[in-house]
């Protein structure tokens, strides 16, 4: 099985205003697999997706998934039609 895996690290990243090289420098690895990450060229190991996770204080599955996330306006949308 290779399934594509479908990350928010950008999201996540540009939420709390930090850069690649912070959250890189945070979990211990190059700022260039950060960027591999968030582009799907690379698929993290278990261990690297926990970490990446406790840094932003959520479970792997707000950050990794193997289906596509719904984008942001469509959350935001969808929000707005609740009264």
């Amino acid at each position: 099985m290779n399934a594509e895996i479908y990350n928010r690290i950008a999201l996540f990243r540009a939420e709390r205003g930090i850069s690649r090289r912070t959250l890189a420098d945070a979990v211990g690895v190059n700022p260039q697999t950060i960027g591999y990450l968030e582009r799907g060229d690379y698929k993290p190991s278990l261990e690297l997706a926990m970490k990446i996770a406790a840094y932003f204080g959520v479970a792997v599955e707000h950050l990794f998934s193997f289906t596509p996330f719904e984008s942001v306006a469509a959350v935001l949308r969808r929000a707005g039609d609740t009264p």
